[in-house]
């Protein structure tokens, strides 16, 4: 056998071995969630919300976090959305490949992304503070649109960036402004990697709970203001498992279980609009 055979060998060894124990973990996490979370779930828990003592072990459910996180990842992607598209259409339609400034805001994205969400939560306490408002659906909206803003426009970036270079200078040819070209062609030609892109953020938003610890507070009744607190699934999951009693913690794990379903179901919505959507134009 070769050095090079050799070689092969090893590498799609590792490369199996790999793809092997990442499948092993996931599965593992969606194992202990199932097992530890199916016998305390129950239709009520997501219809009923929270009744006095339902954190000592009493009655009620967890609607009230199940709307909470709905509402404010949609609101949070909303805005992200909104502030990120302009920002990806104006790298790609704009400036340069090679733009220095292009350069330069990729880079600061970057940066923005790697950043862990709990500086994004105390930057959120700390305008909070300053501005005098209070812990409510509205902060933990804005923190959450900023954590998940650098995600938006680079994953829209990206998604942009793979438009055909010929597409492009026929728009010119045509006539095209850069704006009609932004829009007509960058965005409609990659409209279904935007959806994505829109889909994975949100998913991001609403199953992390540090950016919304200081902002977002919580509270055991439905949220019916945009200057209330809202309750959120992360928070829920953590409250449940920090108490010292068992049937709470199992609450704690059936909660992390609607949020799995939640996240997939997120999952699959996007992998069929990408499907549907791909030949699109």
């Amino acid at each position: 056998m070769s050095a090079r055979e050799i070689e092969e060998r090893v590498m799609k060894g590792l490369m199996i071995g790999s793809t092997c124990v990442v499948g092993g973990i996931l599965l593992f996490i969606i194992a202990t969630v199932l097992v530890k979370g199916l016998p305390a779930f129950s239709l009520g828990m997501l219809t009923r919300v929270p009744e006095g003592g339902y954190y000592l072990g009493k009655e009620g459910g967890i609607l009230n976090a199940i709307l909470g996180s709905v509402l404010l990842g949609v609101g949070a992607t909303a805005l992200a959305g909104l502030a990120g598209l302009p920002v990806a259409l104006y790298l790609n339609a704009y400036l340069g490949k090679n733009s220095r400034l292009a350069l330069l805001v990729r880079f600061s994205l970057d940066v923005l992304w790697g950043i862990p969400s709990i500086v994004y939560g105390a930057f959120g306490f700390a305008v909070l503070v300053l501005l005098g408002m209070r812990a409510s659906l509205l902060a933990g909206t804005l923190t959450v649109a900023l954590l998940i803003l650098p995600i938006v426009v680079r994953s829209m970036d990206e998604v942009l960036k793979l438009v055909p270079f010929e597409l492009k200078e026929a728009a010119f040819a045509l006539g095209s402004t850069r704006l009609e070209m932004a829009i007509r062609v960058l965005a409609r030609h990659s409209l279904p990697g935007l959806v994505a892109a829109l889909l994975i953020a949100f998913g991001r938003g609403i199953g992390d709970a540090a950016s919304v610890l200081f902002t977002a507070g919580f509270t055991d009744s439905v949220p019916r203001s945009l200057f209330g607190p809202v309750a959120t699934l992360p928070l829920a999951i953590f409250y449940q498992l920090g108490t010292p009693f068992p049937e709470v913690q199992a609450r704690g794990y059936a909660s992390a279980f609607v949020l799995t379903i939640l996240v997939l179901a997120v999952s699959l919505v996007s992998r069929y609009l990408l499907r549907r959507m791909s030949g699109w134009k």
